[in-house]
C-alpha cells in the first residue's frame, strides 16, 4: 500500500548490492522514460563514482552542489537539482567527495539525512503549481550495503531491484531480500520492493531464460513483464553523455524502458488505489 499523499512525489530506490547489473543505466533511463510521457523527475546520485550524472551529461566540473552537500546538510535537493538535456527530468549530481561520508556523519541521525532531504524537498513543494512538483525521485544507489544505500532505502517509498540475467545474479537474491527486510524491521518500516527488472537478457541464451525463470520463481508478481535486454546501443549511451531514448530512441533498448516506465507507472496507480 502506498504511503504518499496523492500528487506527491514517489521517491525509488534503484539498489542492489551486486555490481554490473545495470543500475545506473536503469536509473538513467528510466528517469528519462518517465520524463518523455510526461512526468516530472528528480535522479538522485549518490554513487561517489557519479556515473548517473556523468550519463545524464553532467561534466565533473559542472558539479557545485552534490548530493554530498545534501547529506551533510549543507543544501537542500531542490537547489542542488540541474537540468539535463531532457525536459522535465533533473538530477542532483554526485563525485568523490561521497567516499568520505562515513566519517562525516558520525550522529545517530546519519542514516536518516536524505530521507529528511526528501521529506523537506516533499514539504516546499506543496505550496509550488502541480506542474512545477516531482512526481518521482529515482536513487541510483552504489553497489553495497553502506551508509549511502542505507539512507536511499530510508528514503524510498520502494526498491526497483534490477537482476543481471546471468549466473551469479541467483546467487544474491535471497542476501538482497534479507537486506530490505532488515531495513523494513529496523529503519524503514513502510519499504517496499515496488518490482524486479531484469536486465541484460539474452534471449539467445538458455542461461538467460533460466534466470529470468529462477527470480519469477522467486518474486512473483513483484517482477516486471518488461524485460531489458543486452543491446549495444544502451551499453554505449553513457560515453556520449546521452539517456538510450536521445542517443538512438528506435532501439530495442529505448523501447524497453518506455514499456518499463508505462508499467511502474500502471504499478504504482494500483498501489495508490490499494
Amino acid at each position: 500500500m502506498s504511503t504518499t499523499r496523492p500528487g506527491e512525489a514517489r521517491t525509488l530506490a534503484i539498489a542492489n548490492q551486486k555490481g554490473g547489473v545495470g543500475k545506473t543505466t536503469t536509473a538513467i533511463n528510466l528517469g528519462t522514460a518517465l520524463a518523455s510521457i510526461g512526468e516530472r523527475v528528480l535522479v538522485i546520485d549518490t554513487d561517489p563514482q557519479g556515473n548517473a550524472s556523468t550519463g545524464l551529461g553532467i561534466d565533473i566540473e559542472a558539479r557545485p552542489k552534490t548530493s554530498f552537500d545534501v547529506l551533510t546538510g549543507g543544501i537542500g535537493l531542490i537547489e542542488c537539482a540541474q537540468p539535463t538535456a531532457v525536459p522535465g527530468l533533473y538530477v542532483v549530481p554526485a563525485n568523490n567527495d561521497l567516499v568520505g561520508i562515513e566519517a562525516e556523519l558520525t550522529d545517530a541521525n546519519r542514516p536518516f539525512r536524505l530521507r529528511d532531504a526528501v521529506g523537506a524537498m516533499i514539504a516546499r513543494q506543496r505550496a509550488l503549481p502541480e506542474d512545477q512538483r516531482f512526481n518521482y525521485v529515482l536513487i541510483d544507489c552504489p553497489p553495497s550495503l553502506n551508509l549511502l544505500t542505507l539512507n536511499a532505502l530510508s528514503a524510498a517509498n520502494a526498491v526497483l531491484v534490477p537482476v543481471q540475467c546471468e549466473f551469479f545474479a541467483l546467487e544474491g537474491i535471497s542476501q538482497l531480500k534479507e537486506s530490505i527486510d532488515q531495513i523494513r524491521a529496523t529503519l524503514n518500516p513502510s519499504l517496499e520492493i515496488q518490482g524486479v527488472v531484469l536486465t541484460m537478457h539474452d534471449a539467445r541464451t538458455s542461461l538467460s531464460r533460466e534466470v529470468a525463470e529462477n527470480v519469477r520463481a522467486f518474486f512473483g508478481p513483484k517482477v516486471y513483464e518488461t524485460i531489458i535486454p543486452r543491446n549495444t546501443r544502451v551499453a554505449e549511451a553513457p560515453s556520449h553523455g546521452k539517456p538510450i531514448l536521445l542517443y538512438d530512441f528506435d532501439c530495442a533498448g529505448s523501447q524497453a524502458y518506455i514499456k518499463l516506465a508505462t508499467e511502474i507507472i500502471e504499478r504504482e496507480r494500483r498501489n495508490q488505489a490499494a
